[in-house]
């Protein structure tokens, strides 16, 4: 049985501030939990369980970080409305300081604020073997829960840097930057890149003028219908399809 005092910590990390000064964070139910135990495995200290999953991962190498729970203490400890079967504690990645974007396409991203759609970008970028992500310092955290869930572990294999977005833009000077905007070039009549950024900025605002004062290319999805924008991580599908190689 776990204590009270274990319970409340583990429950702490779904709080940015908390996840800042422990450098951990939470990853939940089998999918995602599996990836990272696959894909970072020394970076997964801790994963609590139901005795369901256990019997399914009982030969796994890292189980000595195992520990079973009951479902009334996994849905104490989940920041899901509905908890399947497991809970991981995760080490936050290290940090890289080097952005490398030359001879690669890489995804930009101007204050995607929501979790959700941030996560999901994090997955269509893993889909793509999109190797980064470079965004802006006001985009949602990296692990969030909501952000952890939606990358469905894809955040195990995808860079994500944090940086000023048009300061470093401004020092790309060898490389073709594209904006994703409502009017611009048509991606489906473009032929594939091979190296470049993609910017994608918040379905609201769209991208900072700054930054779209920088393109190379002002590039657009059309539409046919009378809706306002394509959700993120949509647009980010549909322009990766048609651009890369």
């Amino acid at each position: 049985m776990l204590s009270k005092p274990k319970i409340k910590y583990i429950q702490s990390l779904g709080q940015k501030k908390h996840r800042d000064t422990e450098g951990l964070f939470i990853a939940e139910g089998p999918k995602i939990v599996g990836e990272l135990l696959r894909s970072v495995p020394r970076y997964v200290k801790e994963v609590y369980a139901v005795k369901e999953w256990l019997k399914d991962n009982s030969d796994h190498a890292q189980k000595q970080v195992f520990t079973e729970v009951s479902d009334e203490e996994l849905e104490r400890l989940s920041q899901l409305k509905s908890p399947h079967q497991v809970v991981a504690v995760v080490k936050k990645f290290d940090a890289e300081k080097d952005i490398v974007v030359k001879g690669k396409i890489s995804l930009a991203l101007d204050t995607i604020q929501d979790p959700g759609n941030f996560g999901t970008i994090i997955r269509v970028a893993d889909w793509f073997g999109i190797e980064q992500l470079i965004c802006s310092t006001d985009c949602a955290d990296l692990y969030n829960p909501k952000t952890v869930q939606a990358t469905m572990g894809s955040l195990a294999r995808v860079k994500v840097f944090y940086t000023d977005i048009v300061s470093w833009l401004k020092q790309q000077k060898d490389i073709g930057i594209y904006v994703t905007m409502l009017e611009g070039k048509d991606v489906t009549k473009m032929n594939p890149l091979k190296e470049g950024l993609i910017v994608l900025g918040n379905e609201s605002k769209g991208i900072h003028e700054e930054i779209i004062a920088l393109a190379n290319e002002k590039i657009t999805i059309p539409g046919k219908g009378q809706a306002e924008s394509l959700n993120a991580g949509v647009a980010a599908g549909i322009v990766l399809s048609h651009l890369l190689t």
